[in-house]
């Protein structure tokens, strides 16, 4: 039996998980299901492709993930299925898929049409919950819905690059739980555009011209007391080799964190400007 995974804004306080759960394991006795996470902010698309486009890489192939954030059917926010990467996802079209699909373009994807026979004003639940244990029997998309070559992009998923002036204009995509602040700004892109040169990254007031590899790099291990590096700022690509702006040691009861202490919220801009001249030596990207 395949696994079914879970990506919702739909929080732990009320019934709707468990709801969607109980109704798969309903079609499913013998499913294996995964919460991803149930706490994405409320009707954010850019969080949800973020951490869908880091999360489901762990999974096997064959994996059907369920994605419940703004999938109030309506004539611009169509209900897709779609296989991509070997992996399934039932989602709707409103640019959540955006940031897989920009790095590998998908199989096939269907717009499910099941929605004539079911009237819901939970569609996680009446329809994506019964696509999906369709597909976990074997079933196949085109039973589902009529194939389509489209999808809703999300521009502000992508960063701006000026190659004029050497710049990339990124933002601010994720905030996670220690509050460091994850940017559109990849590893890959970093590296095409910077050519070995030095640059400055300017995030609000703060600059920086180094990219460390980890979080404990920026620590001199011959320090006294390598307490006093707790709540120093860095920058770094991150697990998911995007560029992170973060605080050492970060504590949102204490210290706080890079989106409290520098003062980055959501889609705040993040630059990095290349300079004509040779990478320095302490950069370590």
């Amino acid at each position: 039996m395949a696994f079914i995974t879970l990506t919702t804004d739909f929080g732990t306080k009320d019934h709707f998980a468990g709801t969607v759960k109980g109704a798969i394991y309903s079609e499913l006795p013998e499913a294996k299901i995964v919460d991803i996470t149930h706490q994405i902010s409320p009707f954010n698309i850019t969080e949800t492709a973020y951490i869908v486009k880091n999360a489901y890489k762990s999974f096997p192939k064959g994996t059907i993930h369920i994605i419940g954030v703004d999938s109030e059917l309506s004539i611009q926010n169509k209900h897709l299925a779609i296989l991509l990467d070997e992996h399934y996802f039932i989602c709707p079209d409103n640019g959540v898929i955006s940031m897989i699909a920009s790095e590998i373009n998908p199989t096939k994807i269907v717009e499910i049409n099941i929605h004539n026979h079911i009237e819901s004003s939970f569609p996680v639940l009446d329809v994506f919950v019964k696509v999906a244990s369709f597909i976990a029997k074997g079933g196949k998309l085109d039973v589902i819905g009529k194939e389509t070559q489209s999808y809703k992009k999300m521009i502000e998923i992508q960063p701006k690059i000026n190659q004029e002036k050497n710049i990339i204009i990124g933002g601010v995509i994720y905030i996670d739980n220690y509050g460091n602040v994850i940017s559109n700004i990849s590893k890959k892109l970093f590296t095409e555009i910077s050519k070995e040169r030095a640059f400055t990254i300017t995030a609000r007031r703060y600059t920086f011209t180094n990219v460390f590899k980890q979080y404990n790099d920026i620590i001199d291990f011959n320090s006294e007391d390598i307490r006093l590096y707790d709540g120093k700022k860095l920058a770094l690509f991150n697990s998911a080799n995007f560029l992170e702006i973060a605080i050492y040691r970060s504590n949102l009861k204490t210290v706080g964190g890079a989106s409290t202490l520098l003062g980055l919220n959501y889609r705040d801009t993040i630059t990095v400007e290349f300079i004509n001249e040779e990478k320095s030596d302490f950069v370590t990207y």
